[in-house]
Order: C-alpha cells, then structure tokens, then sequence
C-alpha cells in the first residue's frame, strides 16, 4: 500500500502492510500500550530467532540504542571513540553524552564505510570503543575490524541503523561486534514510526541492559518471577518503546522477507538502468563488497561534483521528483569540532560526500514513478 497523496516522486514514503491497525487495536484492547507488551516481545524473539542474535531489546530509537551500548561499554569522560564523521548525529552524539572524545576517521571511497586500513593509526591508550556505521545495508570490513579490536582489547559497536537483514559473511549486522544497533525509524526499510533495538552479544550484559533500559531497576526480573519485588539497583534511563509502535512493525516484520525482495528489485533495476552511464563514467554507482548481502536501503548515484549534483537535484525536482544528498561531515560541523578531531587527511570523506545523492527507493514503490526516475536521470545525464 503506497500512501501518497501528492503528484511528488517523494525520496520516502514509510512502509505500510495493511494490518498495522489491526494490531495496534489489539494492543489497545489487551490495555497494554506502554513498554514491554506482547508486540514488543514478539519482536524481540523475531528478530533475535531471524538473526540469530543472542539477546534483542526493542527501543524508543537507533540513537537511544546507541546510547544504551555506550553505557553498556562503561565510558567515562577522556575516553575516546573512533568512528566514521560520514554518519548521522545520533552515532556521534551517543558517545558525547557520555564524556567520551570522538574520534573521526576517513571513510572508503567504494562503500562510502570506515576505512578499515586506517583505524589501527587513530588508536592511543585513551581509545575505549571502534564504533562502525553499515552504510546504505553494505557491512564494513568486519573481519579486519573484529581483528583489530581484539589485538587492542577495544570494544567494536555496530551502527546498523540501515543494515536490517543485511550481512557479512553469513552473519547479520548487528550480531557481529559487542553490540548492535537497528533503527526502525520512518525512513528505514522496516518502521515503527519512531523506535529502534539494540543487539546484545555477550550474555554477561543481558541483566545490565535489562536495568539500563527499565530506568535502572530490575523490573524486568520480577516480571519473570525472578525477585518479589524490583527495587532501583543501578543508573537508568526509559529507553521502552510503546507496544503500540510494536504493533505497527510486528505487521511488517511478518512480511519482511516479501519487503525485502520488493526492495531489492527495485534496486536492481535501477542498477541496471544505469549502468550504461557507469560504464561512461558519467556517474558512479554503489559498490557492494564479496561477502556482503544488503538490503536495499537506499539507491544512490554519485556525480562528479557537488555544482552537478545540485543542478541534478534541481532538474528533478522541476520534474516531480525528490531527489535528496545526505550527511554533512560530522567532523566539519560546530559540534564536530567541539567533540572530535579528525585522525589524518581527509581525503574521501567531505569529497564523496558532495557528490552523493539518493533517489527514491520504498517499499511498493510505483513501477510508472521508477520508469519516470530513470528515464529522467538519463535526459539529465544526456545533456
């Protein structure tokens, strides 16, 4: 179901299957839409039993997630944090609200990703935490990452914002490192409007995840008739989503595999619409690594610099079609450079990041309003 209501190509319209209403009426008749009810356990064991994921706790948002596995590593102001500045505030702001001091590392050209090849150089004895972003569902260099971690006894975060039912070499994103991180927000692949889950993938955090998340008590024990009663025990925030956001993605995640298929057909025919384009070098198009499954998140071309990239922008917009770059380089924002430094040059990071720009991708998106995308990036790119 398409739920558009303008003559707009939008760059996003959010997932709807059609018995989202349903079970939020269930929700509200089972008089329990706050934390914790029966759609936010069935997302849970589904996304733990479909990813193999050992512990899954759906929250209010990815950022909230983040911030739940920042807490979870136990940093402390002076600690440092290496990370990509090529991600969306939320994997920044998480680690700055603990104390810790960002620190930027340039990203591969290929995957718009953390340079693996450079992280080893950004670690000092303060460096706590590699925290890596999956951009657009294609997963970082993982093996290398885990490996460098370990060698410096460093935890490794997963941003998988927009990595759900993407992997790596068999193995889902999120499920990877000490910790993963979905969002469920509007503009991703699978929505609850506003929400997202953290992964838990040492046992040993399970109790302390469950605390941290339930406003520092252990609720979550006397709810399994673990204590008679639950006190306060430790620090805590609300990071519970509502059973009925629970609801509203319980429907999709029943689907997911159809979405996820829908997604990627979608993608596929843009490729190969495009690729005649690649092949002149007019533009670049997405590059997914050997090893990499992805999900379809979003479809982006790559122009030769950031006037040709605004005047395409422009001249799809005059044609009806929303058309929209992404990130601004953290490290070069106001709060990049009161929290973070950047790690050696900058060599592909603010450069790709000008010439990048997303082009409608969604679930059920309309074959004319595909047809009308491509057939007008080739007039513009013909000119």
């Amino acid at each position: 179901m398409q739920m558009k209501k303008d003559n707009m190509i939008h760059f996003n319209v959010p997932p709807f299957t059609g018995n989202e209403f349903q079970y939020m009426h269930e929700a509200v008749n089972n008089h329990k839409i706050c934390g914790d009810g029966e759609f936010t356990k069935k997302c849970n064991a589904w996304i733990e039993e479909r990813f193999h994921a050992q512990k899954v706790l759906l929250t209010t948002s990815g950022t909230s997630a983040l911030e739940m596995a920042a807490l979870l590593c136990g940093l402390e102001p002076g600690d440092e944090v290496i990370l990509p500045s090529y991600t969306f505030s939320s994997t920044a702001t998480a680690f700055v609200l603990t104390g810790a001091k960002l620190v930027f590392v340039d990203i591969r050209p290929d995957t718009m990703n953390i340079d693996e090849n450079k992280i080893e150089q950004a670690i000092t004895s303060k460096t706590k935490v590699i925290c890596v972003v999956h951009y657009a569902g294609v997963s970082c260099e993982m093996d290398k990452i885990m490996e460098i971690a370990h060698k410096y006894n460093l935890f490794v975060i997963e941003d998988a914002a927009q990595g759900v039912m993407s992997s790596y070499k068999g193995k889902a994103l999120g499920t990877i490192g000490d910790f993963g991180c979905y969002s469920f927000h509007e503009t991703k692949n699978y929505s609850m409007g506003e929400g997202g889950a953290i992964v838990i993938n040492h046992v040993e955090y399970n109790e302390k995840a469950e605390v941290l998340r339930e406003k520092g008590t252990n609720r979550a024990k006397f709810f399994r008739g673990q204590v008679a009663k639950y006190n306060w025990v430790d620090y805590g925030s609300s990071y519970l989503p509502s059973d009925l956001n629970a609801a509203y993605l319980w429907a999709q995640l029943q689907i997911a595999e159809a979405i996820n298929e829908n997604r990627l057909k979608t993608w596929k025919r843009y490729r190969e619409s495009f690729k005649e384009l690649s092949d002149k070098r007019m533009i670049e198009l997405p590059v997914v690594p050997y090893g990499c499954i992805h999900n379809a998140h979003m479809f982006y071309i790559k122009c030769k610099n950031l006037n040709e990239r605004q005047a395409y922008i422009q001249f799809m917009k005059e044609n009806n079609i929303l058309c929209v770059f992404h990130y601004v380089p953290l490290h070069s924002a106001p709060a990049g450079y009161k929290f973070g430094r950047f790690n050696g040059s900058d060599q592909f990071t603010t450069q790709e990041s000008e010439r990048l720009v997303r082009i409608p991708l969604y679930y059920n998106i309309d074959k004319y309003d595909q047809e009308l995308v491509i057939d007008k990036t080739l007039e513009f790119f013909a000119k």
